[in-house]
């Protein structure tokens, strides 16, 4: 596993650990039942989205707009259920 890293690492030029991303992720306003916080960054498309039940999903290819529609929809939990939940590639958070 650490071979593997260290020679991505070497291809990409550095070793961005998860803590990192997370630090380029930028909070996005939501009042939701369901969800308590999202976080989205436009460099890579990942959306981070925090549960109420305190469960956190991340999700990879997310388009700015997706995020947008969530936060604005009138449930942005129902649209999170139906619309990025279903569609996009799910990772671990």
């Amino acid at each position: 596993m650490r071979n593997r890293r260290d020679a991505r690492a070497a291809a990409t030029g550095s070793i961005v650990s998860l803590s990192e991303k997370r630090a380029r992720m930028k909070p996005v306003t939501v009042k939701s039942a369901l969800i308590d916080a999202v976080y989205f960054s436009q460099e890579d498309g990942r959306l981070r989205v925090c549960l109420n039940n305190g469960e956190e999903r991340m999700f990879e290819g997310v388009a700015e707009a997706h995020v947008i529609a969530m936060v604005t929809s009138e449930s942005p939990g129902k649209y999170y259920m139906q619309n990025v939940r279903t569609r996009f590639k799910r990772i671990a958070a």
